[in-house]
């Protein structure tokens, strides 16, 4: 039952992409159970193939034009003008995240970290389960397909925990992500009309809603799971609090990085090499990382980016603790840690700006026009308020201020509690309020798609 029904809600992005999913389900459980009856040292063709049959795929159908493009714009400024064939492919949703999934499964099997699946459902279902197949999280068959395997029954707790969690990531995704989405698209659209404060909060709102889009993707993914029975792993963990890069990729879209870690960075070497090695192995990592986001210059100078900084942190930490220590001693340690936070979250806010703009020369664009603030600079029009007006930019604002106010209570372990102890007529207030605001953005807001499905 819920293969078929993961199958009928797949199809309603395009019944075309079915038959993609269907047939890359069958490839990689066909490799899987010839490795299982294979010999150890003949296992590895069966690898290769899997490697080269999935990322094939990805290559066709999300970055076959982007290379060609580049490559014809190579040879256009050597005069050399090549007729390069284009293919008008349209990028099956969720294609990354499930091809992702099923290359993790043929690594650990070739590695004996997971046994082969027999049952064809049980992995097509691991390949399609409906609440992570969109945008993730990429789950471990380790983790998820032996939960199939267990029968499920009506849980109260899980249901009501999982409601719960759907609720919040509508309201993260409605009501603070997509009415942010208003301000920041009017103005990375038409960088040329704004500069200095505009294009600040601009920033800042997309660092907001970023975030509000994708873990309000997760959590509704997770809660959606939950009420069935079934655990997915945590994607997020307040990644905005985090004191350094390093931390903040392991906070932020865990799934991901953790395949990273796993699947390209250790295979290269990760830190049991010498320096210049290691050095290497990060940026090639998180090169990869901001190639897989999108076929785009901007998503590879993003990931270039995140790998520079963090080789530079790295490179710097002895000095930044020396430099701590002499600065800030007994209670000034937690402004020693705020500080940490700004500067991390400065770092993450100025990266996201390739990220968001739609080229590269936008991007330097936006950065070369973000300090410069003329005489009206903190006009209402230069501050881009007018885009969205007066009342609704200060809602903009509350909503930022709600979302880092529930994120700090939440990560001190007080949300739970605070809830748990209110009154039932409270927490149905609550509830009641939460399930309006989703409705009306609903209705009346401006509807936007989710981000990571582009990728």
């Amino acid at each position: 039952m819920l293969l078929s029904s993961s199958y009928f809600f797949y199809s309603f992005a395009k019944i075309e992409y079915l038959f993609i999913l269907m047939g890359s389900t069958l490839v990689n459980y066909t490799l899987g159970r010839l490795m299982s009856t294979a010999q150890k040292n003949k296992r590895k063709p069966y690898m290769w193939a899997g490697v080269f049959l999935n990322i094939g795929t990805l290559f066709l159908f999300k970055y076959f034009n982007f290379f060609n493009k580049s490559a014809a714009g190579v040879l256009g400024t050597l005069n050399i003008h090549q007729d390069i064939p284009m293919f008008e492919l349209l990028l099956p949703v969720g294609i990354s995240f499930y091809t992702f999934q099923s290359l993790g499964y043929i690594i650990d099997v070739y590695n004996d970290k997971v046994p082969a699946e027999r049952k064809l459902h049980i992995f097509a279902l691991f390949t399609a389960f409906f609440p992570p197949l969109l945008s993730g999280p990429i789950n471990r068959a380790s983790d998820l397909m032996p939960q199939f395997r267990q029968p499920r029954a009506f849980d109260y707790q899980n249901v009501t925990q999982g409601l719960r969690l759907i609720l919040w990531g509508l309201v993260k995704k409605m009501v603070i992500a997509d009415h942010l989405a208003v301000y920041v698209n009017h103005v990375y659209n038409h960088v040329g009309d704004y500069q200095g404060i505009a294009l600040i909060i601009a920033t800042l709102f997309y660092t907001v809603q970023i975030y509000c889009d994708f873990s309000g993707y997760t959590d509704m993914a997770r809660g959606s799971a939950q009420v069935l029975g079934y655990d997915l792993m945590e994607n997020f963990r307040h990644p905005y609090f985090s004191r350094s890069l390093h931390e903040f990729w392991q906070r932020w879209h865990i799934s991901l990085s953790t395949w990273f870690r796993d699947y390209v960075y250790v295979p290269l070497g990760g830190n049991r090499v010498t320096i210049w090695r290691w050095r290497y192995n990060i940026f090639i990592t998180f090169l990869i990382s901001g190639l897989w986001h999108g076929a785009n210059w901007t998503f590879v100078v993003w990931g270039a980016l995140h790998g520079f900084i963090l080789i530079l942190e790295n490179a710097t930490r002895h000095f930044q603790r020396r430099l701590a220590d002499r600065l800030f001693t007994g209670k000034a340690s937690r402004l020693n840690q705020g500080i940490q936070v700004a500067i991390t979250m400065s770092m993450i806010s100025f990266a996201w700006i390739f990220f968001r703009a739609n080229s590269v020369s936008d991007a330097f664009t936006i950065i070369r026009k973000m300090f410069l603030i003329g005489i009206d600079g903190f006009g209402l029009k230069q501050a881009g308020i007018t885009v969205v007006g007066i009342p609704q930019f200060i809602f903009l604002l509350l909503m930022v201020v709600l979302l880092f106010g529930a994120e700090m209570w939440e990560r001190r372990g007080w949300v739970q509690e605070l809830v748990g102890n209110l009154p039932l007529t409270v927490r149905w207030a609550i509830y009641t309020v939460a399930f309006w605001s989703v409705l009306i953005s609903g209705v009346f807001g401006v509807k936007q798609e989710f981000i990571y499905f582009q990728f």
